[in-house]
């Protein structure tokens, strides 16, 4: 049995990451690890393939080689899903589907053979067996939340590792918060459950063994959800990276009151982590309020930002306007929150109504949901979904405001100075070889080539890199990647917010 693994196209998005990565001379961020997983839980016997649409295209021959096709999507993916299903279907070709949006109370806009609604541990098996005798059905729904003692080593081999920039593991599922807008809990529910100790250390063992060496994505929604569980973890963790010379840095996404957990925070520093994405949101508390994201009303952000930095972390952050409770000034006072807390990569959305969702659910029983078919799921298409208290014309336009200043070249640049100086590395491990490799010296090639000598705010790029040089000697390459973000972020600015 010939088993085809596709994952369909990312638009030009925020976390694409697109035009950076042509830098490094990378194609995609991050594999689909789900599929990698599903792999790895089918019959030994099986042939399978994995082809990953934002590395390669998917062609004909693929198709004619499959005697039944896997396909996981999330919904800003859902455009180019479609097709994928299309055009297997036209070859007449076995689809079944899973993933974030097929467990969003979609199925009905799914034509897919055969539809996983969440995790599938648990279900997968069966499925399997229904298949070979020919009796598989439509809807396979999971019954629970299975343990993630379940879920085997993805089977990373199938990725064509050379085409993307990090690697992806996943430690725990599901967050203790009730954030209204957030999909994740509906999903993955509210009590977060972890991979052993030895699990996770196995996979990061596997990823070892197949030459992985760089940055490695933490892909839980809140890596301290468990806190209990993550205190046994990180001084086994610090070992495993001590005891193999620190091959991997680490980035993972946390809720803010990581801040408040010194013990954890250098016991993060001390196994390699180097960047830690959190959820701001807004700096107005009657918004946090409305969103419950209570644990985000009781300290300052700014210096729970701040602290997280102290410990060698890059904050990552994501802020949303859109909220009832946003005062007129809103737009003013996220530009004014980036700027101070020093956040470079400062992903802001226009708020959106998630399908089941409990944001969804109650904008649906107010009558103000709209437009819900024309949403793509990215935070750069400036649709919105729902009809909001402020103007919605006055929103979108604050929205690209926002963008177009914190992406502006000296604005940024400035953002990143700020938190090139915040984010100390004082007892933290030196990650991965010593000294530059050949595709780190044709990266600076192509960043020198793009931003200091073709792009119009070049001088800009010079004022930032002089000051890097003279100031933060010791993160040039840090510098770099911040520049070579900042493009992408401005690519999409151009595109999406002029």
């Amino acid at each position: 049995m010939n088993a085809l693994l596709i994952y369909p196209e990312f638009p030009d998005t925020f976390w694409s990451f697109r035009h950076a990565l042509k830098f490094i001379g990378k194609k995609s961020a991050f594999p689909p690890l789900g599929l990698l997983t599903i792999s790895s839980m089918l019959p030994g016997t099986w042939n399978r393939r994995l082809v990953d649409m934002n590395v390669r295209p998917l062609t004909t021959a693929d198709l004619q080689w499959a005697d039944v096709v896997f396909a996981s999507a999330m919904y800003v993916q859902k455009e180019s899903l479609k097709e994928v299903i299309s055009l297997c279907k036209a070859q007449g070709k076995t689809v079944v589907m899973g993933g974030p949006y097929a467990s969003m109370g979609l199925n009905d806009a799914i034509e897919a053979d055969h539809v996983f609604v969440g995790e599938v541990e648990t279900t997968f098996a069966g499925f399997l067996d229904d298949f070979e005798r020919g009796e598989a059905k439509a809807v396979y729904q999971a019954p629970e939340r299975p343990a993630l003692s379940l879920t085997p080593i993805p089977d990373f081999r199938l990725a064509e590792l050379a085409q993307y920039s990090d690697m992806s593991v996943q430690y725990s599922r599901g967050c203790p918060f009730n954030c209204e807008f957030c999909d994740i809990i509906e999903i993955y529910g509210r009590v977060p459950r972890t991979k052993s100790n030895q699990q996770i250390l196995a996979e990061l063992d596997e990823l070892l063994r197949i030459g992985w060496r760089g940055e490695v994505f933490i892909v839980d929604d809140n890596f301290i959800g468990n806190k209990k569980n993550v205190r046994t973890l990180m001084p086994e963790l610090a070992a495993w990276s001590a005891r193999n010379k620190y091959p991997f840095s680490f980035t993972t996404e946390a809720s803010v009151n990581l801040a408040d957990d010194d013990e954890l925070l250098d016991q993060m520093r001390t196994a390699g982590f180097r960047q830690v994405f959190i959820g701001i949101e807004t700096p107005v508390v009657e918004s946090l309020k409305e969103a419950q994201k209570g644990q985000n009303t009781r300290r300052d952000l700014i210096d729970s930002v701040r602290h997280v930095q102290s410990y060698g972390m890059e904050v990552l952050g994501g802020f949303i306007v859109g909220f009832d409770n946003d005062p007129d000034d809103i737009f003013e006072r996220q530009m004014d929150f980036i700027r101070e807390s020093a956040i470079p990569v400062a992903m802001v959305g226009l708020l959106a109504a998630i399908p089941d969702t409990q944001l969804w659910r109650r904008l649906e029983r107010e009558g103000r949901l709209t437009g819900v078919e024309d949403h793509t799921g990215s935070n750069t298409d400036c649709v919105l979904n729902f009809v909001p208290k402020m103007e919605a014309s006055r929103l979108i336009e604050g929205y690209k405001s926002i963008i177009r200043n914190i992406y502006s070249p000296r604005e940024y640049y400035d953002r990143s100075l700020d938190s090139l100086g915040r984010v100390t590395r004082d007892g933290a491990p030196q990650i991965g070889a010593s000294g530059l490799k050949r595709e780190d010296i044709t990266a600076f090639v192509r960043i020198i080539l793009a931003l200091g000598v073709r792009d119009r705010s070049r001088g800009e790029f010079w004022r930032f890199m002089g000051r890097v040089v003279s100031e933060h000697r010791d993160k040039i390459e840090d510098g770099l990647m911040l520049a070579a973000l900042g493009y992408h972020f401005r690519k999409l600015t151009e595109v999406y917010c002029n």
